[in-house]
């Protein structure tokens, strides 16, 4: 895996002066991306930046008496954009892997790369051994809740995270594949027709109302696409539990002792 900045330009993100910046976190990082609606496809010109990642602590804060930062999180402001960077140690990081947990494989395998390094492209490669039938459990739930917040709210961008989930965990038990990114579902999954319309209702701001949304039909279309992902899991053919246990073992061990990537 490596940066293109060619991608992070034609999201729309800051591409200068990062390196400085995430040279300053006082751990070594494996890999920094880019998730939420620049990686969804959706992002506002007003967004804030999300960048995820992962960060190696070193043996010494593992086993000794003090409480390891295992999780860690800053944000700050870059040329008027809000940049929000949050890590997980590797260790951390890899048991949510080997859960049923969509954002941090979203996030592993995001193509808006900002930092990677050789054990980064190593991660990554093993991620297809932790995807399960069960991954539909995370995407149906971040789904409803998201749905639930558009309720109450009104607003776009929790309709679209809505979309996004259920299209991407469709696509995920079909295929094996993980796509986060909504426009490039749309060319492989049906969803509704209006979809492309709110994508671009939602670049002129980053809590518009959902203003053109017949609410009826869209939760006939929301609990349409339910049933198709429950669907799609019944008749999926990936695995009931992950089988990457030992293989990721085996990476958290040589980067911890190497204490960095």
């Amino acid at each position: 895996m490596h940066s293109d900045t060619t991608l992070l330009r034609r999201a729309g993100l800051p591409v200068t002066d990062l390196a400085p910046v995430l040279a300053e976190e006082p751990c070594p990082l494996l890999f920094a991306t880019v998730s939420g609606a620049h990686l969804y496809g959706f992002p506002s010109r007003d967004s804030d930046v999300d960048l995820r990642g992962v960060h190696v602590l070193p043996a010494e804060d593992l086993v000794g008496l003090r409480e390891p930062e295992e999780t860690r999180s800053r944000m700050w402001d870059h040329d008027g954009t809000e940049m929000d960077l949050v890590t997980h140690d590797l260790r951390t990081f890899v048991r949510l892997m080997l859960k049923p947990n969509g954002n941090v494989l979203e996030q592993l395998l995001s193509p808006l790369v900002v930092h990677t390094t050789p054990f980064h492209a190593e991660l990554a490669s093993l991620a297809p051994l932790v995807v399960t039938r069960n991954h539909a459990h995370h995407y149906r739930g971040f789904a409803g809740t998201q749905w639930r917040l558009f309720e109450r709210s009104g607003e776009l961008k929790p309709l679209l995270y809505t979309f996004r989930a259920l299209l991407t965990g469709i696509h995920l038990m079909r295929t094996g594949r993980l796509v986060a990114h909504l426009p490039a579902l749309l060319d492989e999954v049906t969803g509704p027709h209006y979809l492309p319309e709110l994508i671009e209702a939602k670049a002129g701001a980053e809590h518009g109302p959902a203003s053109t949304v017949d609410r009826p039909s869209a939760a006939r279309d929301v609990e349409a696409l339910h049933a198709v992902l429950d669907e799609a899991q019944a008749r999926s053919g990936l695995a009931e539990s992950p089988s990457g246990f030992d293989a990721l073992h085996d990476l958290v061990v040589r980067v911890r002792l190497r204490e960095a990537p």
